[in-house]
């Protein structure tokens, strides 16, 4: 940390808030520094962060207050042109609507037969497999869904490292493997039981819970754990 903080004093001054948020998170960053950011570049007389100071007075130092303010209001700002006012503008919409909007409700995952009604419309029309992944949070909740890789009508291959890489990055606890059978058989081939110990081990050593193995068609669905093969 007392690396980072002396690297950031020998940045340009414009520059710093955008490597803080980058070596520390948005959260790390004061009002003026994130203004700083959509502002970009100062002049010869302030810098940017100077600049979004000057704009942050506009509202009394008050975000709330600064979201009444028009384009051309800060446009009053010496060094906040017509481009600089917009894109502050722009901002406080977004964040503004992301206050009002609902919070996105997340499947909570508990049986094979939810993961099979969350799973199957997805991928059992395709006359090609296509193998897929479900990455939970804590909760059991679907964080995200994802095709990680689309073959022929008799198979296709994932790769162990591409889903953990991703695992990794939404920050999973647990993952649900999937893949379609566009030949109605749900009966699992020899390498999807070898494919499927293979991404558990690995998994393991992530602490991240290999939940099922669902293979889905026409016919219905196939859980590994259901089965006892997992």
């Amino acid at each position: 940390m007392q690396e980072q903080k002396y690297s950031i004093k020998n940045w340009a001054k414009d520059d710093r808030p955008r490597e803080k948020l980058l070596f520390l998170g948005a959260g790390a960053l004061s009002n003026s520094e994130l203004l700083a950011i959509l502002i970009h570049n100062g002049t010869k007389e302030k810098n940017a962060i100077e600049l979004a100071k000057d704009i942050l007075k506009l509202g009394k130092d008050n975000l709330s207050e600064l979201c009444k303010i028009s384009v051309k209001e800060m446009m009053k700002t010496k060094g906040i042109g017509q481009a600089k006012a917009v894109t502050i503008a722009a901002a406080l919409e977004l964040g503004r609507r992301g206050q009002s909007s609902p919070v996105l409700e997340k499947p909570v995952i508990t049986s094979s037969m939810e993961l099979d009604r969350y799973l199957r419309p997805k991928l059992k029309d395709h006359t090609h497999e296509e193998f897929a992944v479900l990455f939970l949070n804590r909760a059991n909740k679907i964080n995200h869904f994802e095709v990680i890789s689309k073959g022929g009508v008799t198979g296709t291959v994932a790769d162990p490292k591409i889903i953990l890489k991703k695992a990794l990055e939404e920050n999973a606890v647990s993952i649900v493997l999937c893949h379609n059978h566009p030949s109605g058989s749900l009966k699992p081939s020899r390498a999807d039981e070898e494919l499927t110990q293979k991404i558990k081990e690995a998994a393991r050593f992530f602490d991240i819970t290999v939940l099922d193995h669902i293979i889905v068609s026409d016919e219905g669905y196939f859980s590994f754990a259901d089965e006892g093969l997992l």
